[in-house]
């Protein structure tokens, strides 16, 4: 039997909303050990002077609990 929890992050990335999420994976796995899955909830992007500045992503990580 396995537990799992959910924990909510942020992360931002210049390039793209799928850097953002790798970005956002790669943190979150420096704390978090059993890492399974995410579910993006939002995506929004900051504008500047009508262009793109910056991309971000809200996402829930799912990871397992250390038995």
């Amino acid at each position: 039997m396995s537990v799992a929890t959910v924990t909510e992050i942020s992360a931002t990335s210049t390039e793209s909303f799928d850097d953002a999420v790798k970005q956002g994976i790669d943190r979150a796995s420096k704390t978090l050990r059993n890492i399974r899955g995410a579910w993006v909830k939002e995506n929004n992007v900051n504008v500047e002077d009508g262009k793109v500045t910056e991309y971000k992503v809200n996402m829930q990580v799912t990871f397992e609990l250390d038995t």
